[in-house]
């Protein structure tokens, strides 16, 4: 594994990360566990299971910190480690509000056309 590229991320309150490939192996395990526990028809699971997996391949698979960023084309690494901190986050909320269950009571007329 290459080790620290940089000094800075150059961006305000974003760390370099001195592990990042370590760290994004745990946060997307996790990730990837939450999703174990939603509905495997919910879309959300779905989708999100098959783009953290299609992540978790590359980290795996690209040692180099450079390249890494450069096939995931979401910016510098630091970047990428919040943006899966954001999505844990996301995906464990998902479990509280559950939106793959029916509806309490039955939506108002029109509320899910646009333009009305």
């Amino acid at each position: 594994m290459a080790g620290v590229l940089k000094k800075t991320t150059g961006l305000v309150g974003l760390a370099v990360c001195e592990t990042p490939h370590e760290r994004l192996r745990i946060l997307y395990t996790k990730i990837l566990d939450t999703l174990d526990q939603i509905p495997k028809n919910a879309a959300y699971r779905k989708y999100t299971e098959q783009i953290t997996n299609e992540k978790l391949a590359v980290v795996k698979a690209e040692p180099d910190v450079k390249k890494l960023e450069d096939q995931l084309q979401l910016g510098q690494i630091e970047e990428v480690i919040l943006q899966a901190e954001n999505e844990l986050s996301l995906a464990r909320k998902m479990m509280q509000w559950k939106p793959w269950e029916p509806l309490v009571e039955e939506a108002p007329t029109n509320q899910w056309k646009w333009p009305i």
